[in-house]
């Protein structure tokens, strides 16, 4: 039984899928609880759409393809920062007219380029044919975000949790939002090799979602997003390998069935403290009106 359960070890490339996987929501689950407390998910969506066309320019070029989803994350980025400065166009209008128009300009690449590798991969994922050297960038990419996320922690945290008093005490708040969107389009990059362009929003979304329903303090939340990360990822590959099913859709499902679960505890436990709210009121009620009180 379990060497049945060891069988995908005994295989290089499932051996780099799994680092790669792991790497990835790592990445993904830290940057996420950034992203949920200062209400970016609308954000994250963007970038990792909006880097479909470098991608594919990255290949027309002979480029890696981490190079052009760079240089479009940052692309969008700035698009979404100089549309949303007019006064008539609200910021979520800016980030889907963007991304929408960039994701599409993707796919009209795509159509349009002879090729004789799987473009499409780049839209879905395909962790299972990460080569070695793909592996190195990602990981370069990784810890260069982790290590920024790791100095910079207390800075981005006073950003995400007041604005105003992180201006006050000297911190540049646009040099903060710069940086942060900055590693989010490099963590898209990481990404992007596991679960794809579509599947790339619910790694930065569902971790610090699942992790704000079970703690209030932020510290714990950096620790809990990527534990549940992490043992998802992992549960997702083996289920795939075994289930012979998407790597990348396993994964975000096996995240997205932890925070139904998550959530209907949450719930639970909020219900069960308000029922003990109105009983503990209603007895002291009861003793107030009884006639001993009198």
């Amino acid at each position: 039984m379990i060497s049945v359960l060891l069988e995908p070890l005994s295989y290089d490339f499932m051996l780099r899928a799994l680092a790669v996987a792991v790497i990835a929501s790592i990445v993904c689950a830290l940057l996420s609880c950034w992203l949920v407390l200062i209400g970016w998910s609308l954000m994250g969506d963007a970038v990792s759409h909006a880097v479909l066309p470098g991608v594919v320019l990255a290949y027309i070029f002979g480029l890696p393809f981490s190079v052009g989803a760079v240089i479009f994350g940052f692309i969008a980025v700035g698009l979404i920062g100089f549309v949303k400065r007019s006064p008539k166009v609200k910021e979520d209008a800016a980030i889907g007219i963007v991304f929408t128009t960039l994701f599409a300009l993707g796919l009209v690449l795509i159509s349009k380029t002879p090729s004789q590798t799987n473009l499409t991969h780049i839209i879905f994922g395909n962790v299972l044919g990460v080569s070695n050297s793909e592996l190195i960038q990602v990981a370069i990419i990784a810890s260069l975000v982790l290590l920024i996320l790791i100095a910079k922690r207390r800075d981005f945290t006073l950003f995400a949790f007041d604005k105003i008093h992180a201006h006050a005490i000297g911190l540049s708040t646009l040099l903060l939002g710069g940086v942060l969107l900055s590693l989010l389009a490099l963590t898209v990059v990481v990404a992007l090799q596991v679960v794809g362009v579509i599947l790339v929003v619910a790694m930065l979304i569902i971790p610090g979602v699942s992790a704000r329903l079970l703690t209030n303090r932020f510290s714990y939340m950096l620790v809990i997003a990527p534990v549940i990360s992490v043992l998802c990822t992992i549960t997702g590959v083996w289920i795939s390998y075994f289930a012979d099913t998407a790597v990348g859709g396993m994964i975000v499902l096996m995240q997205g069935l932890v925070f139904i679960v998550v959530y209907a505890l949450n719930t639970l436990r909020a219900r069960g403290k308000s029922r003990r709210k109105r009983k503990a009121a209603l007895t002291n009620k009861d003793s107030i009106l009884s006639p001993a009180s009198v």
